[in-house]
Order: C-alpha cells, then structure tokens, then sequence
C-alpha cells in the first residue's frame, strides 16, 4: 500500500479577524473575573504567596517565576484573590488571540481565527488554569505564544522571531522546567522530516543563548543546592504507584481537559492534520513524543496542554476550507461550542456560592473547589491549640506542618490570629525557613510523623483539626495536632530529618 503525503503551498495571510476573536477573549476574560473571587485561595496560590516573601532565584519545586508574580500582585493588592488571579486572567485572554493568531499564520480567514480561539475559550483546562495563579497556568500560556512565533517564522522565515522565540523559552524557564523537552524534540523531528533549515539558522541558537542567560540564576540555584528538581520530578512520579495505570490515563485525561466536546474532538483532528501536513509534521511528532515521555516518566497530564492551541488552530483552518469530512464540520457549529461551554464552565469555576454546593451536593462541583475552601478555618483550629499552651512554652514553640499548603496557610493567615511563622519540610517549603535554635517543642500538625518518634523525648496528640465545614479541603479536615517535647539536637540541627518533597 502506497501512502501519499500531502503538500501544500505556503499559506497566505489572511487578515485579523481582530472583533469577533477579541469578542471572544473578552467573554472568556467576563466569565474569569465574574467568579475569580470565590470561594478562596487555592493551596498553591497560598504556597506562590509564602515564597514571595522568601524570595529566592529558585525553590526545591520549582524556579522563581510565580513566587515573584505572586508577591508583586499581593503588594499591589493586599489579601485580594481577585487580584491575585489578574495575571492568570491576562494570560487566558492573551492566548485566545495567540491562537487565532496561529490559525492566521497557517492561512486560515475570519471563521478559522474565530473556530480556534473558540475552542480555547471552551477548554476545561485552561478555564480551570484562568481561574488560578498556577504553573499550569503560565507555562501552557508560554508555549502558546512560542507556537505563535515558531508557526510565523515558518510562514515568513523572519529571524528575529527566533531570537523573540529565546526570549519567550527563558521566561518559561523560569515557570517550570518543561520547555527544553519541547526544543529538543521538536528540533529533533525538524532534523529529520524538516524544516531543516531553522537548525542551521544562527539566530536560533542566539536565542537558545539568550534563554540560557535568563535560566542562568535558577540553574545555579539548583546547582547549589543539591538539584532538588530532579527529586521534584521523581516524587511526583511516584504519585502514582501503579505506573502502568498512570501512563494509560495520561493521554485520557489530557484529552478529557482540552474540553469535552469541541476541544477533544479538534485536538484530535488537528493532530492527524499536523501529520499529514509536510511543513507541520515535526511538531505533531512533538506532540505524540511528548505525551509518550511525560506519561512514562510520570508527569501530570496537563504537561502537554500548551500544544493543544496549534492542533485547534490547524483543525479550525481545514474546517474553514471545507476539507474536512461532514462529522468533523458539525464540530465546528455554535450549539457544539455552546454545549462545550455548558460543561465546562460549572466543572472548573466556582459558578454558584459555596452555601448552595453545601446544601445540594448532586449539583455539578469545580474540580478543586474544596481545595479553595477551608485555610481560615484551619488556621483557628490550630490557633486555639498553640494559645491553649502556657505562656512560657508558646514562646519555644515551633509550628511544623505535614504538607506544605498547611504552612501556606499558617504563614498567609495565622499572623493575624497570634501565630509565629510556621515551618514544614515538605517539597519547597523546606528551603523557606528552619526553625529557631530557641524552639525546644514542636506543635505539627499532620499524621503521626516517625521523625518525631525518632528525635523528640516525648510526642502526645493534642487535638484535631475541625474546620466545621460540610466540604473541607485537602489536608486540613480531621489533621492530627501533635505536641514533641525534648528533641535530641537543636531544630535547626535536625530540620534536614523533616524534609520530604512527596505528598
């Protein structure tokens, strides 16, 4: 059997269908705004926020861009969720217009622009990224303008968008460690089925340079201490014990989150145009290698979302062209986006009062809103803990949590209820802050530490946490308060005992 393979001629610029594409941004952008304030602080955000006041060129999780997104939005707006989330919320509206900007680079007119943007508008994913302060966030957002740059350069082979394209990976270098998977398969299939041409272009490895320089502070970071984000990665891998299960799911649940409906459906497609187009194939190779080797070494399944933008825009443009089969073009009809828009919105935004959720639990719940819930409430509970002790203990008492967004939350809301700074050794936060020499007693608040057992004199449960909510979020409901008494060495001598980057 014989395979032929499509060739197409360059495509031609279509004009920007600026209106109808910022329409839909900015419906996008209404319905972010509209609910960025509910409920509360998701875990991380708490965790982003307690970093940027430690800020440092790196962390033991991750490098130093979202602690200090998160510290300047909260100088800016003390406190304020909403205005927390403004960056996520520009970034959303941003990459809806990147991706109509791709399908314009790929030829695509008014009607494709508008198809692509649409389906971005509709995901799952990233209306639930648009909603937090998050890597998941920033990092798809990062990709999707450097699809932006990469499919203009090879419309137009303008060097400099590759020197922007540096510009572009050094900033995402500073988000997450991701993006160097992307550059050394994506210029691994251009050297094989092209264009091989961008290898041999000077500006791209100039940009490559300029990426380098702007990681350069976070790699030496790593570098000093010990490269903890390879123990990052190997801990999140081991999230899942059954390995098998995890990698077969990788790809349903990242194809789930591109949105149900629409989003899937032009992902797919997309996919299968990107590979049979001879100037898109290598990127499509990207795609498949890049699920296959985040799913293997244990990624989380969004890891890929930031190609999602390229399939929707090429799909969107063969629609448009009428070159696609008649089920392909039902897809692409406004009852399918609005259907799309209907589940995805009440599944990953806080659309109705936690009260009404609280009363009716059939009624369809945002994927992490208990994670949104609950960190004032905790933070009483072990409040009245640490007051209930005498006065000349508190004094040498050390707060040490279990998960890191314990301590999050300790440090964001317990200064105004009496409490010291708190500790944990868990994943970044372990780097924060060690614990006075002066502390002789520890209040940890998580399960029955062996730690503890191994190096305190004597450790009895003092109490558990009640946050008195229906619905109360991860790690806070139900936590075990523990008091040690008598440790073996000094804190600051046995915090490396405490450290544990896994969950």
């Amino acid at each position: 059997m014989t395979i032929t393979r499509e060739r197409t001629a360059d495509p031609v610029l279509r004009p920007f269908a600026t209106g109808p594409v910022f329409a839909v941004a900015g419906a996008m952008a209404a319905v972010l705004l509209l609910v960025n304030g509910g409920y509360g602080y998701f875990g991380d955000e708490l965790y982003f926020l307690a970093a940027g006041r430690h800020l440092d060129w790196g962390y033991a999780d991750q490098p130093p861009g979202l602690p200090l997104l998160a510290h300047l939005m909260d100088l800016l707006a003390p406190g304020s969720v909403w205005a927390l989330r403004l960056p996520s919320v520009l970034a959303m509206v941003v990459s809806v217009v990147c991706t109509a900007l791709i399908a314009r680079e790929l030829g695509g007119g008014r009607r494709a622009q508008v198809l692509a943007a649409g389906a971005f508008a509709v995901s799952m994913q990233f209306l639930g990224s648009g909603h937090y302060l998050a890597t998941s966030t920033m990092d798809p957002f990062l990709w999707t303008v450097l699809l932006w740059l990469l499919t203009r350069w090879l419309r137009t082979r303008s060097d400099d968008l590759l020197l922007w394209a540096g510009v572009v990976t050094g900033l995402a270098l500073n988000v997450k460690f991701l993006v160097p998977a992307f550059w050394v398969v994506a210029l691994a299939f251009a050297a094989w089925l092209g264009p091989r041409d961008l290898l041999a272009r000077p500006k791209l490895w100039f940009g490559a340079g300029i990426a380098l320089l702007m990681a350069v502070p976070t790699v030496v970071w790593q570098a000093n201490n010990g490269w903890p984000q390879l123990e990052m990665g190997e801990a999140i891998g081991d999230e899942n014990p059954d390995k098998l299960a995890a990698a077969l799911s990788f790809p349903v649940l990242a194809l789930a989150t591109a949105g149900v409906g629409v989003g899937l459906v032009l992902v797919l497609y997309g996919l299968w145009r990107l590979l049979r187009t001879p100037s898109l194939r290598f990127l499509g190779w990207t795609l498949l290698v890049l699920t296959v080797l985040f799913a293997v070494t244990g990624g989380r399944f969004y890891y890929v979302a930031g190609l999602f933008p390229l399939c929707w825009a090429v799909a969107a443009v063969r629609l448009e062209a009428g070159q696609a089969q008649r089920w392909w073009r039902w897809m692409a009809t406004w009852p399918v986006y609005a259907l799309t828009a209907v589940i995805a919105v009440p599944s990953t935004l806080p659309v109705l009062p936690a009260s009404v959720l609280d009363a009716n639990p059939g009624l369809p719940r945002p994927i992490f809103a208990d994670a949104e819930r609950g960190w004032p409430e905790f933070t009483d509970a072990v409040a009245a803990v640490y007051h209930s002790l005498p006065p000349e203990q508190r004094e040498r008492t050390a707060i040490v949590t279990q998960v890191y967004w314990q301590a999050s939350a300790l440090d964001h809301y317990g200064p105004e209820r009496g409490l010291p700074e708190p500790y944990s050794g868990n994943r970044g936060y372990w780097t924060l802050a060690t614990p006075p020499a002066s502390a002789d007693t520890v209040l940890y608040v998580g399960a029955d530490s062996p730690v503890l057992r191994t190096h305190f004199a004597q450790v009895v449960p003092v109490g558990a946490v009640d946050t008195k909510l229906p619905s109360a979020p991860m790690f806070t409901q139900g936590a075990p308060l523990w008091l040690a008494t008598g440790p073996s060495s000094p804190l600051p001598e046995l915090w490396p005992a405490f450290r544990d980057l896994a969950l």
